[in-house]
């Protein structure tokens, strides 16, 4: 258990290599960088790199548990985090018991009725995409997969409709793009000093963003069947704290904006990522269809668990440490960024035998250590809408394979890359589709993913 303590420092080793270089690293080359250094210095190693300064990198199952089971009084939050955008009413900008009494709210509706909803809208944009994708020619999947991912979103998330979800449809893939690209500079840059400058830019489609979430509000608020409604924005608007007060309207704008920056490109990166990986498993491919068509989906979520421990759009969960600590047999001063590196926790041989090899047969009626296989973090930072993520993934690959004959390829894999936002195929997670000539029959009932089932 981690503990406060006077102890004198005790870090992991690391490179010596100057700042700058290892923070060239950690841009350019993080995952293989890590890898490297893991295999010389083991599951602990301490890098020092520009903006973070000393940063401790852990990636054992028990270093990890004790990382993300941390009381919220010892470890919290990095400084540097995309609040700086999404604003002080996000679970970014949150710690401590403020922090918890707000996923409190939070998860709801992430459960239940709420989801089987979810998954009606989601096999709408499904359909609805998949009727434009062209037969017998090559094709990116990522911007196909991000229009379902955002349209599902602004539907189920927001309950935008009409015009404002015409506008938002191109306001906010660019604003959150744009934002990105700002969050973590020094504040100097992202001051509004003039519509021109970096943070007067961003400013005007923060405006924007919000007033079309205002709008969104007012007409929820007066919609007779508010009572009845599921999208996400009315069910905050309907929740209280445990003092009966609500989340202001504000928070509320917050927290739908930072639900779309966590959930729209990771979970369409996820998705461009198990079209890759199936196209070169063939007789897995062949096993997905054919569960598809009987209404099962067993294999399809152990294959989508896969993907994501061997092409995890997210690769590493920051905590900063609020005092010394005392963590596992390390002792971390005051200040210092820690990192769960959770590419490295989920290819380590000591947890998943033969790491390197795609086999999604391995989570078949298994249940792995929570603190090995973290694709969505963990403890009171762990994703909000993983259960959302993975309903959104299942169904839409279920959709694809029903709908069409998946051409299988021997081209060299797509190497990962770094987009800011996710990790994804290099080339766009490219396939070749022929629709089938009797798509399958619907299954009876929607299905419930596991992440619902274990929430």
């Amino acid at each position: 258990m981690t503990t406060a303590t006077t102890d004198p420092v005790r870090l992991p080793p690391g490179p010596r290599a100057p700042k700058v270089l290892q923070g060239l690293g950690m841009v350019a080359i993080q995952s293989s960088m890590l890898t490297a250094l893991s295999k010389r210095y083991g599951s602990a190693f301490t890098l020092n790199v520009p903006l973070f300064g000393r940063m401790v990198i852990l990636s054992s199952p028990s270093d990890i548990k004790e990382l993300f089971s941390s009381s919220r009084e010892l470890i919290g939050r990095p400084k540097k985090n995309l609040s700086a955008i999404l604003g002080e009413g996000s679970v970014f900008a949150l710690e401590g018991d403020e922090l918890l009494a707000r996923r409190r709210l939070l998860l709801p509706p992430f459960n239940g009725k709420s989801m089987r909803s979810y998954e009606t809208i989601t096999e709408a944009e499904v359909r609805s995409e998949l009727s434009t994708w062209p037969e017998g020619v090559e094709f990116e999947t990522l911007e196909p997969m991000m229009r379902i991912s955002l349209n599902t979103i602004l539907r189920a998330v927001f309950g935008a409709e009409g015009a404002e979800l015409e506008e938002m449809r191109t306001l906010m893939p660019a604003a959150v793009e744009f934002g990105s690209r700002i969050a973590l500079l020094p504040e100097v840059f992202r001051r509004d000093v003039g519509r021109w400058s970096p943070g007067g830019h961003f400013a005007q489609y923060r405006r924007r963003m919000d007033d079309l979430i205002a709008k969104l509000i007012s007409d929820a608020r007066a919609d007779p069947d508010f009572d009845d409604r599921q999208d996400v924005l009315t069910l905050l608007l309907r929740t209280r704290y445990d003092d009966g007060t609500p989340i202001s309207d504000q928070h509320i704008a917050d927290e739908l904006l930072t639900l779309l920056v966590a959930g729209h490109e990771t979970t369409s990166s996820q998705l461009s990522w198990v079209i890759e990986r199936v196209r070169r498993h063939p007789e897995l491919l062949a096993r997905l269809t054919e569960e598809a068509d009987a209404g099962g989906s067993e294999l399809l979520r152990a294959t989508i668990q896969e993907v994501q421990r061997t092409r995890p759009v997210l690769t590493a969960s920051l905590r900063r440490t609020r005092t010394r600590v005392q963590l596992g047999e390390w002792v971390i001063p005051e200040d210092t960024t820690v990192m769960g590196a959770l590419h490295l926790a989920m290819t380590s041989a000591d947890s998943f035998p033969e790491p390197e090899k795609f086999n999604p047969d391995r989570f078949l009626g298994a249940n792995p250590n929570p603190f090995a296989y973290v694709p969505f973090g963990g403890g009171m930072n762990r994703c909000i809408g993983a259960s959302f993520a993975s309903m959104e993934m299942e169904v839409a690959v279920r959709a694809i394979l029903r709908e069409f004959r998946i051409e299988p390829t021997d081209a060299a894999d797509e190497r990962p890359f770094n987009r800011g936002v996710s990790i994804v195929p290099n080339k766009g997670g490219r396939v070749v589709v022929h629709r089938r000539k009797t798509p399958a029959a619907k299954p009876r009932s929607a299905s419930v993913s596991a992440e619902q089932r274990s929430s």
